[in-house]
């Protein structure tokens, strides 16, 4: 637990009190679990411990979208209250491991006391503010108009945070279409034509960018 964000600058002999203040519980799920269905109404937040997933949103139509890729000390959960006014769930993407807390008490709510309530605030503010530009980079991403656009934006993207110009795709190209709000089909052909043009180079869910 000392590697979680939250509990960044707290005593390492006061973590666990300060998890049994919070009501904590820590739960493992299989790739493709449902780690919470209907954000709207969660009265927890999760912290992702290990493993990676996604926050996905279903409209009226059925239709998903992946609002967000989540990773290692990412929170999800009472914070994503009312987004939208549509239902949201987290799905793992690879098996997972989740520390669940109270909402009310982790912001102070419950009116019982939280140990080292300071640190843990400041720690939550600097997560979401990470989690804020990643969505920043995401607007950007969909701001472009064309299938090609978003594509190659989402894969300089990755191309920055992962250092490499051969990177990996966090989930699985059916995902990736979600993710872009794309029709998989137009999506695929457009990666092949980028392959042609040997733009990209595609070996399972790593690519190689080419020609920049």
């Amino acid at each position: 637990m000392r590697e979680i964000s939250l509990f960044k600058n707290i005593p390492e002999d006061e973590i666990e009190a300060t998890i049994k203040s919070l009501n904590g519980r820590k739960v493992s799920f299989k790739k493709d679990m449902t780690i919470l269905s209907n954000l709207n109404n969660a009265s927890d937040v999760g912290i992702l411990v290990e493993g990676s997933s996604s926050l996905i949103r279903i409209d009226y139509n059925g239709n998903r979208t992946i609002v967000a890729e989540l990773e290692k000390n990412d929170l999800f959960g009472g914070c994503f209250s009312d987004y939208m006014n549509e239902e949201l769930s987290v799905i793992s993407t690879t098996d997972c491991e989740v520390l669940f807390v109270e909402y009310d008490r982790l912001i102070g709510k419950s009116g019982l006391r939280l140990l080292n309530r300071e640190t843990i605030i400041e720690n939550m503010i600097e997560i979401l503010v990470k989690k804020v530009n990643s969505y920043n980079r995401r607007i950007e991403v969909l701001n472009k108009r064309t299938i090609r656009e978003k594509l190659l934006e989402y894969f300089h993207i990755l191309e920055k945070e992962q250092a490499s110009n051969t990177i990996d795709l966090p989930f699985t190209f059916t995902m990736l279409a979600e993710y872009l709000s794309v029709d998989r089909s137009a999506m695929m052909r457009e990666i092949k034509n980028l392959k042609d043009e040997e733009i990209i180079a595609v070996k399972n869910k790593k690519i190689t960018l080419i020609y920049r």
